[in-house]
């Protein structure tokens, strides 16, 4: 008598195309791991401080593959700029909503609420906080690095703002609106990236409370304007209803 074999047969393999697919599905992607890995120590301790060894630990990959993936290190710093560039899109988008009227006193916060909200709510996210974090310490610094990703992918944005705040003033001449420009960026990254209120508020303030970014809105616009006043016969002219500025109209 045959004797039965206790091992179930085989079953049949799938396709090999079949057997790839599913091996990519259940595999981390490691491309992403090492991007978000780069953002994390890059933003914590700053772009010169990491080595490529460090951020391979941190995605969990062989070294080789971030150069496989990204190349040198400085293309990986800018590649994280590239996979955030979306956040840019939708400032300018914001910003092209915003009715710019010279003479309505909720115009230039309108525009300033469209300079900083998408920026702080990306600070707030649990999915763009490094990012966020990366952009204030690491711009501000005079890198080769930070050089290229700010006149690649931020020049075209400041420009854009820089035009809008001129229309808005435009008794202001192009220096002192980029001046005002950049005095309202340097708040904003202050903003980002300092929590010292909590301390410096008794704990009354908290560093990423809605309220916070309504003041900052408030401060920027009230500081271009008192830098910036308009001349006394254009303001004599202004209908009476615009000539008083809203508390708070974002």
């Amino acid at each position: 008598m045959r004797r039965m074999s206790a091992r179930p047969s085989a079953l049949p393999k799938p396709p090999r195309a079949a057997r790839t697919a599913a091996a990519a599905d259940a595999r981390p992607d490691r491309r992403q791991a090492i991007l978000l890995a780069a953002e994390r120590l890059f933003a914590r301790f700053g772009y010169h401080a990491v080595s490529i060894r460090q951020i391979a630990d941190e995605a969990g990959v062989p070294l080789a593959l971030v150069g496989y993936y990204f190349g040198p290190k400085n293309a990986l710093f800018e590649a994280i700029f590239a996979h955030w560039n979306p956040t840019i899109e939708r400032r300018l988008a914001a910003l092209a909503a915003v009715p710019i009227d010279a003479a309505d006193a909720r115009t230039l916060p309108r525009i300033i609420d469209a300079f900083t909200a998408p920026v702080l709510a990306l600070r707030a996210s649990n999915e763009g906080e490094y990012y966020a974090l990366l952009v204030a310490r690491e711009l501000s610094h005079a890198t080769e690095e930070a050089d290229r990703v700010l006149r690649h992918y931020f020049d075209p944005l400041a420009n854009a703002f820089i035009d809008a705040l001129q229309r808005a003033l435009p008794h202001a001449t192009r220096a002192q609106v980029a001046w005002g420009y950049q005095f309202a960026l340097g708040a904003l990254l202050h903003h980002l990236t300092d929590t010292r209120v909590e301390r410096l508020s008794g704990g009354e303030a908290q560093a990423n409370d809605a309220a916070g970014g309504a003041l900052l809105v408030t401060f920027i616009a009230g500081g271009l304007r008192a830098a910036m006043p308009r001349p006394r016969a254009a303001r004599a002219a202004m209908p009476p209803s615009k000539k008083n500025t809203p508390r708070r109209q974002a």
